[in-house]
């Protein structure tokens, strides 16, 4: 596709993926399945899904970093990275800053939706599900909207997301052993819309979930 996403896409900009696209706002608080929803409800052939899908999450990287974060901000983060549970003013004692400007950061922050929730922390494994395994979905298009939200039921379903290549959705669950997980795909299986589905075990975490490296690569000098 040949286009600058300066603000947000209209979902019909992408019925045709090799025309130039033209940023609306009228679209821009709207999440990514709402924008391949509306790619499929206009028919959009199965070679150019891919295309609509890219776009899609283009759109949304595109949002999150019109604002970069300054070198304030990615030294709060970083110190919250390494011990979420500081308060505010040890946060202001260790980056030297005032007790106002810590708060103020952190609201800004909130507003941003710079944080995870806090039941990402939780380990389902605790919670006597240690079987965790990603569902690939293939699905009918025009049902996409109505087969997330039927994901979204399901409460061993920890997160989704529309991805490229033969599969339209990847699934993260958890279950208590093989058996339970039989049955959540069975679950999964009779959602209106989905087609078939290819299961993976995950057998081992190699690398956690971290976000620590990240903000190393991309702090640098405060711009205040």
């Amino acid at each position: 596709m040949h286009a600058t996403f300066s603000r947000c896409v209209d979902p019909a900009d992408l019925v045709d993926p090799a025309a130039p696209l033209q940023t609306s706002r009228r679209h821009c608080r709207q999440v990514v399945v709402t924008i391949l929803t509306e790619c499929s409800k206009r028919n959009i052939p199965t070679k150019n899904w891919a295309l609509c899908s890219v776009g899609a999450v283009l759109i949304v990287l595109t949002l999150r970093i019109m604002q970069p974060l300054d070198g304030t901000d990615t030294r709060l983060l970083m110190a919250l990275a390494q011990d979420p549970r500081r308060t505010v003013v040890a946060l202001a004692q260790e980056l030297g800053l005032s007790r106002n400007t810590v708060q103020a950061r952190m609201s800004q922050l909130e507003k941003k939706s710079v944080f995870l929730s806090f039941d990402r922390r939780i380990s389902p494994a605790a919670l006597g599900y240690p079987l965790a395994a990603f569902i690939h979905i293939h699905v009918q298009q025009p049902k996409l909207e109505q087969i997330t939200n039927e994901l979204a039921l399901i409460p061993e379903v920890l997160e989704a997301f529309g991805i490229t290549g033969q599969a339209d959705i990847l699934a993260r669950v958890v279950s208590t052993g093989a058996e339970d997980l039989f049955r959540i795909n069975g679950k999964v299986l009779a959602i209106d819309g989905v087609e078939r589905t290819d299961t993976s075990l995950a057998m081992h975490e190699l690398v956690p979930f971290r976000i620590g490296p990240l903000l190393q690569r991309t702090g640098g000098p405060d711009q205040d």
